[in-house]
């Protein structure tokens, strides 16, 4: 068989939401990086093989940012149909035309080669290529899901619920077993302008009635079929071929009882789409230098190495799954934010092996509140800037927590990854200037928090075609600016839909967005010249590039998605 090698400076394996950010991060920040994704399409559970939406920290104004809202609106500027190949595209292309970045699909990690602690090279196989690739990188991250670097790698780990008494968390059963969170296999459903018949398959289960699918929730639109769910009292990776052989059974035989089984207004409703790959909750867990814990969340993760944070109610799904008859799962209060310590994102055992997503170092407990996407994306984003530092100074992950955790948590900031509590330090170029304007409070701009907080604005507030300017005593050289609009945290949550009703309205480009802008620069004699407009816009984060001298600069909104004023978080020069 054909065997390409590669040589990086971190190899990801797994190519879901966490993955795909620690990748793109660490390319930005000038890495090599390979990622090993093992399927045809990224985003794992969010991708159109699994189709789970997106879901995150709860409450106002915490949604989460950095590269997965630049992933989001990208989706809502190109796809406002909601479209699952399109959803597909756009994640695809994020990875694969990212410089710095090579993307492996439908290759499978199959071994780790040992240098001691450290893993020196991993293998896969390309099945659609018949090729072996052997990756050989300085450091290593594991992003996917089921932590297949931990075996190969004999990195420590958990696998279950542990025992009420090992960390004092009231939620957990009084002895420890293997039980896990199961597997869903998601339907979706399209309504249609005349009745859709549907014949099941003989081998589906028969549900005749409601009192059989007790508390599941199966009115349409509105359900994801999330409770679909099955695995947690087997084995999480060697059973999961049986569980999905299974879970067809109970998804077919689920339409069958809307369909055919008693009155559920679904008669125009027609079965759009049948998963075949379960989406996944919990596997193994990695073992890190800080264990997450239920106690840690409900004290609201108050972390000095905070680098991530969640937001989800700690939402513990029975193991039983659908085959048991009481609610399928208990939402245990936690507050949003809490923070999520850096800690935790690496293995205490292996040097150079970083983990994201729903593999890092908690508690069961603990995971049923961080495994959510959006929480694993903002992780993942954490793990790929925290690797760029250490191959920049010659780290291993640990280090970076003992000398690098504060430059690290300062440049999530940079890239607006909003943290608990961890203000951004202005540089010292805005800082300096006087700001000025005749509409809003322009000081919002250099506050160091890109979002509102606890009823703060953190903005400038402005009408279209109004003016904020910073002036200086004498020329200064700025190289480039970086803005913050408002993309509306608030906007609807879910990133795709569950299921498409006739006339689904179109989902696009938030109306606060500012779409239009230009810069002027002022000489010392105080005429004002226009360095750059900027058209087309529908990002929060813009980078502007610029090379140009001034006593005077000043930023000026022409046009939104929408709305007459509109809102500006940051602005820097840089």
């Amino acid at each position: 068989m054909k065997t390409v090698e590669h040589k990086a400076d971190l190899c990801v394996v797994g190519g879901g939401l966490a993955g795909m950010c620690a990748a793109i991060a660490a390319a930005r920040r000038g890495s090599r990086v390979v990622l090993m994704q093992d399927r045809p399409v990224l985003g794992g559970n969010a991708s159109s093989e699994i189709r789970m939406w997106v879901c995150g920290a709860h409450g106002e104004d915490n949604r989460e940012t950095g590269i997965l809202e630049e992933i989001s609106l990208e989706n809502l500027y190109r796809n406002p149909r909601r479209n699952y190949s399109i959803w597909d595209s756009v994640l695809y292309e994020k990875v694969r035309f990212q410089d710095n970045l090579t993307l492996l699909m439908n290759c499978t990690c199959q071994e780790a080669s040992m240098q001691a602690d450290r893993i020196g090279s991993i293998r896969g196989w390309q099945m659609t290529t018949q090729t072996y690739h052997i990756v050989e990188a300085d450091l290593f991250a594991d992003c996917s899901g089921d932590s297949i670097l931990a075996v190969l790698s004999g990195a420590d780990y958990r696998l279950g619920r542990e025992a009420a008494s090992e960390y004092g968390e009231s939620i957990e059963p009084e002895e420890a077993d293997e039980k896990v969170m199961g597997h869903s296999l998601l339907i979706q459903a399209r309504e249609m302008p005349e009745p859709q018949p549907f014949i099941p398959p003989r081998w589906a289960y028969t549900y005749r009635d409601d009192s059989e699918l007790p508390h599941r929730d199966h009115r349409l639109p509105e359900s994801n079929f999330w409770w679909i769910e099955l695995g947690g009292e087997q084995d999480p990776i060697h059973d999961t071929e049986a569980v999905r052989d299974e879970l067809l059974k109970v998804a077919f035989g689920v339409w069958d009882h809307i369909k055919n089984q008693g009155e559920h207004g679904a008669d125009n409703w027609a079965l759009d789409w049948m998963g075949f790959l379960p989406g996944k909750r919990e596997s193994r867990r990695y073992l890190g230098d800080h264990v997450l814990t239920q106690n840690d969340i409900e004290a609201g993760g108050h972390f000095r190495d905070t680098v991530a944070y969640g937001g989800w109610t700690m939402d513990d799904h029975h193991p039983g799954g659908i085959r048991h008859k009481g609610q399928p799962t208990i939402f245990h209060p936690a507050p949003s934010p809490f923070g999520i310590p850096y800690r935790s994102l690496y293995s205490r055992n292996v040097g150079n092996l970083f983990c994201a997503g729903r593999n890092i170092s908690t508690s069961h407990a603990g995971l049923s509140a961080t495994r959510v996407m959006a929480t694993c994306a903002t992780v993942g984003q954490a793990v790929g800037t925290a690797a760029a530092i250490a191959l920049s100074h010659g780290l291993q992950p640990r280090q970076v927590y003992e000398q690098k955790i504060d430059a690290l948590q300062q440049m999530l900031l940079e890239d607006d990854c909003y943290l608990p509590r961890v203000p951004r330090r202005v540089g010292p170029l805005t800082a300096a200037a006087r700001v000025s304007s005749a509409a809003g409070h322009a000081e919002q701009l250099r506050s160091g928090w890109d979002r509102p907080i606890d009823g703060a604005p953190n903005c400038w507030t402005g009408p279209l075609g109004s003016a904020v300017e910073y002036h200086f005593d004498d020329t200064q050289h700025v190289s480039g600016m970086r803005f913050v609009f408002d993309s509306d945290l608030n906007r609807p949550n879910h990133n795709m839909p569950c299921n498409y009703p006739l006339n689904m309205a179109k989902r696009t480009v938030p109306k606060t967005m500012i779409k239009a802008f230009r810069i002027d620069v002022c000489t010392a004699a105080g005429e004002w010249t226009t360095a750059k407009r900027v058209e087309g816009n529908y990002q929060r984060l813009v980078h502007v590039d610029l090379d140009v001298s001034g006593a005077g600069f000043r930023f000026v909104p022409e046009e939104s998605w929408g709305n007459e004023t509109v809102r500006v978080f940051a602005w820097d020069l840089l």
